[in-house]
């Protein structure tokens, strides 16, 4: 009996050094994208007619991610846009799109973006993600890039990325006719996020 309580002992003791010895990963940190400070932007660019590149923004939008660039895998982002937020700097040109032949806003007023997934290291990756836009949810690919981190003069601390994505109009739903090269739209995002 009382080598069994030794042998106990021992492995009890061996289990309790083993465990403690397996380093604890931190969750990964949350921000909210700085909306308020306009430190963060969604631009768009696509083919006019196929003879000029027309370019806009989404004015109205909100979001956070989670990072740990010593774990980056553990990130992740949700973004909500108001899509009568719509600026391509041409009043009437806007109104169109904000009708039926394009974003349908009455019908469809927000797009929402979810990451699913990260690949990458902490200089950057692919973030898989759902995008739904025009009421139709799609899985896309950004391409992130991370800029920096580290303390701000307020007090706060900040970390910010850029990325970029080309998705197809008629995935989601948008068929109006621009000419064969204005099929494709590119996505330009730039996000500055203050840690919680």
């Amino acid at each position: 009996m009382a080598l069994k309580r030794i042998l106990y002992t021992v492995l009890l003791s061996s289990t309790l050094i083993v465990v403690s010895a397996v380093p604890r990963i931190a969750p990964a940190a949350e921000y909210d994208i700085d909306i308020p400070g306009m430190h963060a932007a969604i631009q768009f660019r696509i083919y006019h007619l196929g003879y000029s590149v027309l370019t806009g923004r989404f004015n109205d939008f909100s979001g956070a991610f989670s990072w740990d660039k010593d774990n980056p895998g553990a990130s992740s982002v949700n973004v909500t846009i108001k899509t009568a937020s719509i600026d391509s700097n041409h009043a009437e040109r806007d109104k169109h799109l904000r009708e039926a032949d394009f974003l349908d806003v009455e019908k469809y007023p927000e797009a929402t973006f979810k990451s699913t997934k990260y690949n990458g290291d902490a200089n950057g990756g692919s973030l898989e993600g759902i995008l739904t836009l025009h009421g139709v949810s799609k899985p896309i690919t950004i391409d992130m890039k991370y800029i920096g981190e580290g303390d701000d003069p307020w007090g706060g601390y900040r970390a910010g990325f850029e990325g970029h994505v080309t998705i197809r109009r008629s995935d989601f739903g948008m068929t109006y006719n621009l000419g064969p090269r204005s099929e494709m739209m590119d996505l330009d995002l730039y996000i500055e996020g203050v840690r919680k």
